[in-house]
C-alpha cells in the first residue's frame, strides 16, 4: 500500500471527526484555538492508535467487531445530539443557553466523541492485517495526523459558522451529530 492510498484512506476516517469538530466549534460559546488543538489531539491519537488495536486483533475478530461498530458509533453521537438539542431547546440556565468549551469540551466528551468517529479506523486496521507488507507506523502516523490536522481546521471553521448561527447552533450541532450518526449506521446495514 503506497502513501497515496494511506493518505486518501486517512482523509476518509477522518471527514467524521471533521464534521464533529465543526459542530464541537458552532456549539460551544468560547471556543479557542486551544480547544481546536485538544481536540485534533483527542481525535488524531484515537485515530492513530485505533487501526493498531484492529491490527492487533487481526482477522479472526473481523465479523464480531464488524457486526456491531455501527451500533456503537451511532449510539453515542445520538445521545451527544439528543442532549445538544435538548439543552438548545430547554434552555441550558446554569450556563444561559451555550455551555463554556471547559464542559463542553471535557476529557470524557472527547473520548466518547474520539471512540465513537474512529470505530472506522479499527475496522480498517484489521483490514490492514490481511494486506501483505503494510508498514503499520507509517500508516497510523499518517492517518493520526491527518485526522488532527481536519479536527483542528474543523473547530476553527465551527468557531466562525457559530458566530453566524448563534443561537440556533447547538440545535444545529445536535443534528450533525445525530446525522453522522445516522450515516454511518446507514452504510454499515445497506451498504
Amino acid at each position: 500500500m503506497g502513501i497515496a492510498e494511506i493518505f486518501l484512506t486517512a482523509l476518509s476516517l477522518a471527514m467524521d471527526a471533521f464534521a464533529v469538530s465543526v459542530t464541537n466549534g458552532v456549539a460551544v460559546a468560547d471556543f479557542k484555538k486551544r480547544y481546536a488543538v485538544k481536540m485534533g489531539l483527542y481525535f488524531g491519537v484515537f485515530q492513530f492508535v485505533m487501526p493498531l488495536v484492529g491490527y492487533a486483533l487481526g482477522s479472526g475478530l473481523r465479523s464480531y467487531i464488524e457486526a456491531f461498530d455501527h451500533w456503537i458509533a451511532f449510539g453515542l453521537l445520538a445521545l451527544i445530539g439528543g442532549s445538544m438539542i435538548r439543552e438548545a431547546l430547554v434552555g441550558g440556565e446554569e450556563y444561559g443557553g451555550k455551555k463554556t468549551a471547559a464542559e463542553a469540551l471535557n476529557a470524557r466528551v472527547l473520548a466518547v466523541q474520539a471512540v465513537a468517529t474512529s470505530i472506522d479506523a479499527l475496522a480498517v486496521g484489521i483490514s490492514f492485517s490481511l494486506l501483505p507488507g503494510v508498514n503499520m507506523w507509517l500508516s497510523c502516523s499518517i492517518i493520526g495526523l491527518v485526522a488532527f490536522a481536519l479536527s483542528f481546521a474543523g473547530g476553527i471553521m465551527g468557531r466562525g459558522i457559530g458566530g453566524f448561527l448563534k443561537d440556533k447552533a447547538e440545535l444545529a450541532g445536535g443534528a450533525v451529530l445525530i446525522g453522522i450518526g445516522l450515516k454511518i449506521l446507514i452504510e454499515h446495514l445497506f451498504f
